[in-house]
């Protein structure tokens, strides 16, 4: 296999490992959620306070969050993504070293030529 057909492979295989831990997640706190419901009214474990709402909520909350990383976050912050920032960086970099070697050579010039001026014999 191309090394570049490797890396799509790879990519699509880590993509698709995320979305079956999405899945897998949403079934756990579905599943959870029943169990703290009736662990909460039909087993009588402080059943004046609706202690499973506010466990649920909290759960909720991290499943959304872990939704939102996979698909939207992971969506447009991918690998081309990532190669193009470091592509942006190197270039940004490259200019920067660019111009740092063109000062340098003008201040040796600079140098060079105040250096010949007072090494200059006068007659």
């Amino acid at each position: 296999m191309e090394p570049n057909q490797q890396e799509l492979y790879e990519y699509a295989r880590k993509r698709v490992k995320q979305k079956k831990r999405v899945y897998f997640h949403f079934i756990l706190f579905f599943v959870g959620s029943i169990f703290l419901y009736i662990i909460n009214k039909w087993l009588n474990v402080t059943p004046e306070k609706d202690w499973y709402l506010w466990a649920i909520t909290a759960w909720a909350f991290l499943f959304i969050m872990h939704f939102i990383k996979v698909f939207v976050t992971e969506s447009f912050i991918n690998k081309k993504w990532e190669q193009e920032q470091i592509d942006k960086l190197v270039a940004r970099q490259e200019r920067r070293i660019s111009q740092l070697e063109k000062k340098l050579e003008k201040d040796s010039e600079n140098t060079q030529t105040e250096t010949d001026n007072t090494t200059t014999p006068t007659e």
